[in-house]
C-alpha cells in the first residue's frame, strides 16, 4: 500500500527546486489520495502552489534551523504531519541529519542516487565516456516510486494558464507578435553566454519583429539589462519587477524561452513553454535537460573538453575561448526562427 503522508527534502537549487515541482505535479495526478508536505526555501514556494494537497515547509537554514539544533527543531515541526516516510531528493549534509532524526523515530528513508561516479565518467579529462546519463527528474521519480507509489513520467510539456499579472497584460496585447523570454544569466558565469553576442543576438530578435522579454537575477543583472535597453529600447525588462508566482504566470504565456543552463529553462519547463537552451561546460546528458525539452533545441558545440562539469563552475577552454563563446549569435537566431516557424 502507498505511503499517505510523505515529506520531501529538496532545499536548492532553484532549478533543481523547479525539476521536483514537475515531478510532484504528475505524482499528485497519478496518486490524488497521498498528502505531500515539500520542504524547501520559502522563496520556491510559488513552484508548487499548484499542486492539489500540497503542504509547503519552509526551511529558513540562516535563522531558526540554522546548525544541528536549528536541524532538529525543522525535524520537531515536521513530526506534526505524521509522515509515513521520507523522500530525500537533494541528499546533502542537512538533509541528511534530517533523515537520520527521522529514521531515529522509525519513518521510512528514501534518498536519491545522484549517480557521482557515472557523472564523473561524463566529466573527466580522460577516457571520457560521453552517453545520456538518466534524467535528474527520474532519479527524484525513481526515489518516490520505491516508497511503493505509481509514478509514470511522461516527458511532455503541459502548458499551463495563469492569469497575468495587471502592469505585464500590456506586453501581450499584441496576438500577432511573438513573445520570446530570454535569461541569459546563470548562477555561474561560465554557463553564461557572452555578454556581447547576447546583446547581438537581442538585436537580431528584435530586427525580425520579435517581442522580447529580459528574466532572472538580482540588481547587477537588472543593470545589465538596463544597458541593452537603453540600445534596445523595445527591450522588455523584467528583472526585479516582478515576484516569482508572477514570472511564472508572465513566462507560461511565452511562445518560446531563450535560457542557459539554468533555473530560466526549469522554470519554463514547469509551466509548459518550450525552451531553446545554449550550453557550455555542461551537458545536458547529465540529466538536467528541463523537463519535456528536446536534446533538439539544444545549442551546443562538439569538442573533446566537454563537458568539463556537471555544475558549469568550472573554465571549459576549447582552444583558447570558452566552449561557449564558439556559438554564434546567428545559430541561436536560426534555432529560434526554425522553432516558431516549425
Amino acid at each position: 500500500m502507498s505511503a499517505k503522508t510523505i515529506i520531501i527534502f529538496r532545499f536548492s537549487a532553484m532549478g533543481d527546486v523547479a525539476m521536483v515541482a514537475s515531478v510532484l505535479k504528475e505524482l499528485k495526478e497519478q496518486n490524488p489520495d497521498v498528502n505531500l508536505v515539500m520542504v524547501s526555501r520559502a522563496p520556491f514556494e510559488p513552484f508548487f502552489s499548484e499542486i492539489h494537497d500540497l503542504t509547503f515547509h519552509p526551511i529558513q537554514p540562516k535563522q531558526e534551523h540554522k546548525g544541528f539544533a536549528g536541524l532538529y527543531r525543522l525535524f520537531k515541526e515536521l513530526k506534526h504531519y505524521h509522515p509515513d516516510a521520507v523522500a530525500d531528493l537533494h541528499d546533502n549534509i542537512r538533509s541528511r541529519i534530517l533523515s537520520l532524526f527521522f529514521r531515529f523515530y522509525g519513518t521510512k528513508i528514501k534518498r536519491i542516487d545522484k549517480g557521482r561516479s557515472e557523472k564523473k565518467a561524463l566529466t573527466r579529462t580522460n577516457h571520457k565516456i560521453l552517453k545520456p546519463l538518466k534524467p535528474t527528474v527520474e532519479r527524484y521519480g525513481d526515489a518516490l516510486r520505491s516508497l511503493g507509489l505509481n509514478l509514470k513520467l511522461t516527458h511532455q510539456l503541459k502548458r499551463q494558464n495563469p492569469a497575468l499579472p495587471e502592469k505585464a497584460k500590456d506586453f501581450f496585447k499584441d496576438i500577432t507578435i511573438k513573445k520570446i523570454g530570454i535569461a541569459p544569466f546563470a548562477q555561474h558565469s561560465y554557463k553564461m553566454y557572452p555578454a556581447a553576442k547576447m546583446e547581438k543576438v537581442l538585436e537580431l530578435l528584435t530586427e525580425a519583429g520579435y517581442k522580447v522579454l529580459l528574466f532572472g537575477g538580482g540588481e547587477q543583472e537588472f543593470q545589465i539589462a538596463q544597458k541593452w535597453k537603453e540600445k534596445n529600447p523595445l527591450l522588455i525588462n523584467t528583472i526585479k519587477q516582478f515576484k516569482l508566482a508572477e514570472e511564472l504566470a508572465i513566462i507560461a504565456h511565452l511562445d518560446l524561452m531563450l535560457s542557459m543552463d539554468s533555473s530560466g529553462m526549469h522554470m519554463a519547463s514547469l509551466m509548459g513553454t518550450p525552451v531553446v537552451s545554449v550550453w557550455g561546460p555542461t551537458h545536458p546528458f547529465a540529466g538536467f535537460l528541463g523537463y519535456g525539452q528536446s536534446l533538439a533545441d539544444c545549442i551546443q558545440i562538439d569538442h573533446p573538453n566537454r563537458p568539463n562539469s556537471i555544475y558549469g563552475n568550472k573554465s571549459c577552454l576549447c582552444g583558447v575561448e570558452e566552449c561557449i563563446s564558439l556559438i554564434e549569435p546567428k545559430t541561436i537566431v536560426h534555432k529560434i526562427r526554425e522553432k516558431l516557424n516549425g
